[in-house]
């Protein structure tokens, strides 16, 4: 369905001969790329998951639930990062294809409208068990069962968009604002559990129940299995602490460099300055100390780290009951500030895949399109861990790292591995793989799909897509 009239400019920056643009009536899209993701996708079936535990009270819909959830999941993916945009995408070729409709006169997707009644009409029992599908997914996600699993749990400011329900304003971000709670696992790289919070919301609010609910969760599947919680000064509150050591789990939480730690720290940090005046080198030394605040019902360990570099001095402490911690300071904190890789999620979640676009003005809606942010950034992760590890380096074997490399052949390009994409962000899956553009063909007997041969990425493109089917 052609949604503009015909229409010809003229362009004369060439010279020789005249540019002529003109619109095309073909079937083509920008987003084939999409198609690969809707392969794998069909092979683990999370979206058809998620649309499962949702209720849909309608008389007899048109677009099935499934649908809008593949459109509104996959149009985050592609960087379109609310309904608006469906209004055209519900006549985009791919799109029909991935949302199991046929490019034919009819197959209109759903319009904006809909997409929004179909996201303010959750409801709390669907958005309940959404809660309990992604540890669910998360469960599943192993063939084995794994001895340690590492969750890091972390809130962002959500900037309002209008007058939505519960945004208030927070005084630290100064904005009127959502504070959502996510919780991402560190083996994996996916997002477990997600919250809603209003826009004034401590950081730990409601922190403590969705911790206990995760390890409950995860002792019903694996009694055995060794867990560890780590999170910002926001999060080192007594409770959370209380609720770690009740549950007989590991953590590392961020705690103020208060007066009196400040002073239990200060002749560490005087031996940091003056080993950097004499060796021009930075310096990071550390300490711990059983240590009770008035608020404490019981003393604990806390590891102090203290440095100095070319730009001043910092001291910064955790609270942990890691064993050990007294003894060997600096493997705790160096095992705590590699949670740095789960705020790595959240800013893929938040920036990347536009997370933070909570614009419906019921809270339930943005908790609900939340989730879908959440369930678009998952699968892409679950499809970023199928492709090859990058080399290492330090892991090769001395010899082999000494060898110089061979000179590649300029005439010879270098065959992908898709392993420059096993940790690359999806902003870089958008722009190598997703955003390509395709010329959809039908027939009746099949539907081809035609990419550029000219395309630099049609290589990695099929590369990916091999690999999915191997699934």
């Amino acid at each position: 369905m052609s949604l503009q009239g015909v229409w010809s400019e003229c362009l004369g920056f060439l010279g020789q001969k005249p540019v002529v643009v003109e619109n095309s009536a073909g079937r083509l899209s920008s987003d084939a790329g999409l198609l690969v993701v809707r392969e794998f996708d069909e092979r683990i079936g999370l979206t058809q998951q998620f649309a499962a535990v949702l209720d849909d009270q309608r008389q007899e819909p048109t677009h099935s639930l499934l649908a809008m959830v593949r459109q509104r999941v996959y149009g985050i993916l592609a960087g379109y990062e609310d309904q608006n945009d469906h209004d055209t995408l519900r006549y985009d070729p791919v799109f029909q294809l991935v949302c199991d409709r046929l490019p034919e006169d009819g197959a209109e997707l759903a319009s904006q409208p809909t997409l929004s009644r179909f996201e303010n009409a959750v409801s709390v029992k669907s958005l309940l068990r959404l809660r309990e599908l992604l540890v669910d997914q998360f469960l599943a996600s192993f063939d084995d069962e794994p001895g340690r699993l590492t969750f890091d749990l972390d809130g962002f400011d959500d900037p309002a968009h209008g007058a939505q329900q519960l945004t208030l304003f927070h005084a630290y971000y100064k904005q009127n604002q959502y504070f959502p709670l996510i919780i991402t696992n560190a083996e994996t790289g996916l997002v477990v559990m997600v919250a809603l919070r209003h826009g004034t919301a401590h950081a730990a609010l409601g922190a403590d129940e969705d911790l206990e609910y995760l390890v409950t969760r995860l002792r019903q599947k694996w009694p055995d299995v060794d867990i560890e919680v780590r999170a910002d000064s926001g999060f080192g509150v007594p409770k959370m602490y209380e609720v770690c050591e009740r549950l007989g789990i590991w953590y590392t939480f961020g705690i103020s460099m208060n007066s009196r730690l400040k002073a239990e720290s200060e002749a560490l940090l005087a031996q940091a300055v003056r080993q950097y005046e004499q060796t021009h080198e930075p310096q990071r030394l550390f300490t711990a100390l059983s240590y009770q605040a008035q608020t404490w019902d019981r003393p604990r360990s806390v590891v102090i780290k203290a440095e100095c570099h070319a730009a001043g001095t910092n001291r910064r402490g955790v609270v942990t009951n890691r064993a050990g911690a007294l003894i060997v300071p600096q493997g705790v904190y160096d095992d705590y500030i590699q949670r740095g890789e789960s705020e790595n999620r959240n800013k893929e979640l938040k920036v990347d895949l536009c997370g933070g676009r909570l614009s419906d003005h019921r809270f339930m809606a943005n908790l609900f399109r939340l989730c879908l942010h959440a369930l678009a950034l998952n699968l892409l992760v679950r499809l970023r861990s199928e492709l090859p590890d990058p080399p290492d380096p330090d892991e090769q074997p001395r010899g082999e790292r000494l060898r110089p490399a061979p000179v590649p052949d300029a005439e010879a390009p270098r065959p992908p591995t898709g392993a420059e994409l096993r940790r690359a962000q999806p902003a870089t899956w958008r722009l190598r793989l997703i955003k390509v553009a395709a010329e959809v063909i039908i027939s009746a007997r099949r539907v081809l799909i035609r990419l550029s041969s000219a395309w630099p990425s049609l290589p990695t493109w099929r590369l990916v897509l091999q690999t999915v089917q191997r699934c």
